[in-house]
């Protein structure tokens, strides 16, 4: 059993790094076809300083040897310098600026979480009931709202609170306390309260009617234990499933939320260095971005067979 898990752990770890490579190629090849000079205009300010950076990422050499460059440098964790931002490392961008987009999507993941469980529970208890439809009216718009109306329409519901009680209770914008988490938190982790709840829902109403769960009823079992006992924490491991991936995508995907709410997180410097042809940047971040959900996916399958002892390694 060791050995089988021994074996099925390296080679999600081998899948994991050939996906990486398979991103970073696809975007080393996908920002040279994009037209245009990286180097062009306010960017290189002296000869001296373009001839620098071409000889560092050899963009005087055919495209095959830059990248062969390019993974040299990804396989010492070196994603480069910055191309807008004077004398700064990608490296650094992404080690003072992650830990802000990782606080704001562990909050939000937080609330996507307790929210589709709760929801997706009471749904499927009260389903074809007022309750039901209520919640499945919500999580509709919930998963149909683009995440930028939602934070347009969250920042002039926090003006006009604020205005109606003559002070500040929430912070419309910024960056700095518990109280600048609450509300961006909520809206980016919208959409993925909406989508588990409809997966709760749906593992819900499976495991309501199965036959453990009429043997624990015959026998006299309270609901409430039944409900805690047998029905939600066999619901749930659907929920478990999707939640790694989900977590790397809250984390990593807060670009219009952080851009609205002036967060500076990582997903803000993407969006300016895409308006700015940052290639670096873009390239870092998007590498970076990719190898994180990678490694959220593996963990939740290694960790799926320790939740939900029915699963055996072959």
């Amino acid at each position: 059993m060791r050995q089988g898990m021994a074996w099925y752990v390296c080679k999600r770890l081998i899948q994991g790094v050939v996906t990486v490579w398979f991103i970073a190629t696809a975007t080393f090849f996908a920002m040279h076809n994009v037209p245009g000079d990286p180097l062009l205009n306010d960017r290189a300010m002296t000869p001296a300083i373009r001839a620098n950076l071409e000889a560092r990422y050899g963009l005087d050499q055919p495209l095959f040897n830059q990248y062969l460059i390019y993974l040299g440098n990804l396989a010492r964790g070196d994603f480069g310098i910055s191309f807008t931002q004077e004398n700064r490392q990608v490296n650094d961008i992404i080690r003072e600026h992650f830990p802000v987009s990782a606080t704001l999507g562990i909050l939000a993941v937080l609330f996507a979480a307790a929210g589709g469980v709760l929801w997706g529970a009471l749904t499927a208890l009260y389903r074809n009931r007022m309750p039901d439809y209520i919640i499945m009216f919500l999580v509709i718009l919930g998963i149909s709202v683009p995440s930028f109306v939602v934070a347009a329409l969250s920042q002039l519901g926090l003006v006009t609170l604020n205005n109606l009680a003559g002070r500040s209770l929430l912070p419309v914008a910024g960056w700095g306390s518990v109280f600048h988490m609450l509300t961006p938190a909520l809206v980016l982790g919208l959409s993925t309260m909406a989508y588990l709840t409809r997966l709760m829902r749906s593992s819900m109403l499976e495991i309501i009617d199965s036959d453990f769960v009429r043997t624990a009823r015959s026998k006299g079992v309270p609901p409430a234990l039944i409900f805690s006992r047998h029905q939600l924490r066999n619901a749930i491991l659907p929920v478990v499933t999707v939640l790694g991936p989900q977590i790397a995508v809250i984390t990593t995907g807060g670009f219009v939320v952080e851009l609205v709410f002036a967060i500076p997180g990582l997903g803000r410097f993407f969006v300016e260095a895409v308006q700015q042809l940052d290639y670096t940047v873009i390239m870092g971040t998007t590498v970076f971005y990719g190898a994180f959900l990678v490694l959220m996916v593996i963990v939740v399958d290694l960790l799926y067979g320790f939740i939900d002892p029915r699963v055996r390694l072959q």
